[in-house]
């Protein structure tokens, strides 16, 4: 199912409504490599801060606008790499926004696909939620796993680590 470009439409042209199939099948594999970890219910936020995170990094690292169904198994070892707890994967989704941005401004053209990129970035830096606290000090008393110190973190910060740890159950 290759496409062309990060937008597509249904091939009248003439302004036609676009259909941003790149965002939507970034999302879709995504969701099907969360689902297949079985991490967490579908319903939850957490689920959507997987998903989001894992569908950035899909839409962001398809830079030929050539994603098919053939090369999402080539690509695992990539997105593996971009959603390792060392990388930088916040500043390089800021860096790939940045130019597909510029991109569409130099084309004149909006790109659905990255519309919905951007709702999906700006949900995922602005919205917290409740985590158990990575960063809290071991040997504190023996906690159930429900018990622990919880804090508030950015979506992004839980969802990249699921997304990580559902490829490498995939």
């Amino acid at each position: 199912m290759p496409h062309r470009g990060h937008e597509s439409t249904d091939g009248t042209g003439g302004g036609e409504l676009a259909v941003p199939m790149a965002w939507l099948y970034a999302e879709y594999i995504a969701d099907e490599l969360l689902r297949t970890g079985d991490l967490m219910p579908p319903t939850s936020f957490e689920f959507r801060a997987g998903r989001d995170a894992l569908a950035l990094t899909v839409f962001l690292s398809d830079t030929d606008g050539e994603l098919s169904g053939i090369r999402v198994i080539s690509q695992l070892e990539n997105w593996l790499s971009l959603t390792a707890y060392d990388q930088p994967w916040r500043d390089w989704v800021r860096e790939r926004m940045a130019e597909l941005t510029d991109r569409a401004a130099r084309a004149g053209t909006p790109s659905p696909d990255l519309a919905l990129a951007e709702d999906a970035w700006r949900w995922l830096e602005e919205t917290e939620l409740l985590a158990p606290d990575l960063d809290a000090v071991p040997g504190g008393g023996a906690f159930g796993e429900d018990d622990g110190p919880k804090v508030w973190t950015p979506a992004w910060r839980l969802g990249l680590p699921l997304g990580h740890l559902a490829i490498h159950l995939f």
